[in-house]
Order: structure tokens, then sequence, then C-alpha cells
């Protein structure tokens, strides 16, 4: 009776480690996921900041509003490898199937945004754009959002 005893205790014993263990690794690969999405994303707004404010103002400086671009994303004939605006990205979509432990899908959007609130876009050109990345995968369970809001200034 006794060593059915210390069996049961056993065995509970190795379920909960077992339970434990799949657990953590769960919790790692989420966090593995997590930490290359937001790499990812980061990546990606790194790339757009390098790039000017406007078509327009990637070759003559501003103080008018109405010579900024009214149409977000890529002007006609445009390519990734010709992107020279920060609003060209918008519509963007990236598939990184380069890693082996997970696929993930990347989602650029680039909208005005006003600087009375960042957080919602603006129906009018503001100097002003607000750039958001998702990051996706089958692999995670949650989407991984990066924005950050690139201002137009111009020193005379």
């Amino acid at each position: 009776m006794l060593t059915i005893g210390a069996m049961i205790l056993l065995s509970i014993l190795i379920l909960r480690v077992n339970g434990t263990f799949l657990t953590t690794g769960t919790t790692l690969m989420d966090t593995k996921f997590g930490v290359l999405a937001t790499s990812i994303a980061t990546s990606e707004i790194e790339e757009i900041s390098g790039k000017a404010f406007d078509n327009y103002t990637a070759s003559n400086p501003t103080k008018n509003l109405n010579d900024l671009s009214a149409n977000l994303g890529p002007d006609s004939g445009e390519t990734i490898s010709t992107y020279n605006d920060i609003d060209d990205y918008n519509g963007y979509v990236k598939t990184d199937s380069s890693m082996p432990s997970a696929i993930f899908k990347t989602l650029c959007t680039v909208c005005y945004v006003s600087s009375n609130n960042l957080e919602q876009a603006s129906s009018t050109k503001t100097w002003f754009k607000k750039i958001t990345i998702q990051v996706t995968s089958k692999s995670m369970p949650d989407t991984v959002r990066v924005s950050t809001v690139y201002s137009y200034w111009v020193f005379r």
C-alpha cells in the first residue's frame, strides 16, 4: 500500500514538472517570436525614416501644405526599390520567410495626423505623418504594432 501511494505521488510530481516545462517552453517561444517581430517592425521604421517626408519635399523645401501629396501610397510606377518618401509605404505588405522558426507578415500604414490627436488619422494634410507597422505570424498569439510620428520642419 505504501508503494502504491509513493507511485501515485511520484506520478503527480512528474505530471506537474512536465506541465511546467511545457508552459515554460510555450512562453519562451512566444517571447522569442515577440522579440523577432519587434525587431522586424523596428527595422522597417528605421528604413522608412531615411526617406523624405513627402514626394514634393524630396527635392523642394516648402512651407505650404498644398504642396504635399493628398494621395498616400506609391506613385505610379514606383516599386519598393524606388520608394523615395514616407507615404510610399502606405499599404506596403512584406512576407519574411527567411527565419527557420516562423513566417512573419508585415503591413505598413501611413496617414496624416493632427498635433492635437496623434492617434486618429486626419482627413486633411498636416505636417505630421504617422507610420504604423503591424507584424503577424501564425506562430504568435498576438500582433506586434509599432508606431511613430514624423514631422516636417523647414528652417530658413
